[in-house]
């Protein structure tokens, strides 16, 4: 007796297309799964890295350091986080230039700025209770002590007045670029400041130093040197606190 095949050529074709498929997914996913684990190490990979290179300090936290080390023109300085008068400034490494103030006389870096409001603002000019200063690498230009020996008395009117509490003034003259500044100086403790007379706005004093690749420029109210002794004190105190190790 013969026996006939119940399967017609059409239904194994079609059986050998669906074993074709679903072969084929088969393979794609074992594939899909190597291609999965990689995927996760690259990204433990690089969290593992960004998070060693992020900065551990920032500028706020029980934990935080309150000191930033900077480098201006090769010179280190550590400098407190909330002296620093821009955010751009606040970050560690090199730096061409910083600016910074201080409160005076306690020369404690501020805890914030001072905002004016409508309220405030006719008495927004209250006196001045902070010294300015800008760290800025100097590039072997002309040093602050040759300015001084060099350059000034080029300008200056040949007569001084007699010292002072032991400062001396000189006025630069008119027709020169230094019109409307005085400058004063003392031997002990050391002081040489430049300084505008007081018109609408007080006077305003600068005095410079130089320290390594860095130029100091300290800013403060012309006021203040009726007690210069105490003004040149905190300068010699702020170069010494800021400057970093000298190695």
């Amino acid at each position: 007796m013969t026996v006939f095949s119940a399967t017609s050529p059409r239904s194994s074709r079609t059986n050998a297309k669906m074993n074709a498929k679903m072969s084929a997914k088969a393979r794609a996913r074992t594939h899909l799964v190597p291609l999965a684990l990689t995927g996760v190490f690259a990204a433990s990979a690089i969290g593992l890295v960004a998070y060693l290179l992020w900065p551990t300090w920032s500028t706020g936290g029980t934990d935080a350091p309150d000191k930033l080390p900077v480098s201006v023109g090769g010179t280190l300085f550590n400098l407190p986080i909330s002296a620093i008068r821009m955010k751009i400034q606040r970050h560690s490494g090199p730096q061409e230039r910083i600016d910074l103030d201080f409160l005076y006389p306690s020369l404690e870096a501020p805890s914030g700025p001072t905002h004016v409001t409508a309220d405030t603002v006719d008495t927004a000019m209250q006196p001045i209770d902070r010294i300015f200063l800008s760290i800025a690498a100097h590039h072997d230009a002309l040093s602050p002590e040759q300015r001084t020996t060099t350059i000034y008395p080029r300008y200056l009117d040949p007569s001084a007045r007699l010292p002072d509490d032991g400062l001396t003034m000189r006025s630069f003259r008119s027709d020169t670029p230094y019109d409307g500044e005085d400058l004063y100086s003392a031997g002990s403790p050391a002081l040489t400041a430049r300084c505008m007379r007081d018109a609408a706005t007080p006077g305003m004093c600068l005095s410079e130093r130089r320290v390594g690749g860095a130029d100091l420029t300290f800013r403060f109210p012309r006021s203040w040197l009726s007690q210069w002794r105490g003004v040149a004190e905190a300068m010699d105190r702020l170069t010494a606190q800021l400057r970093g190790p000298k190695g």
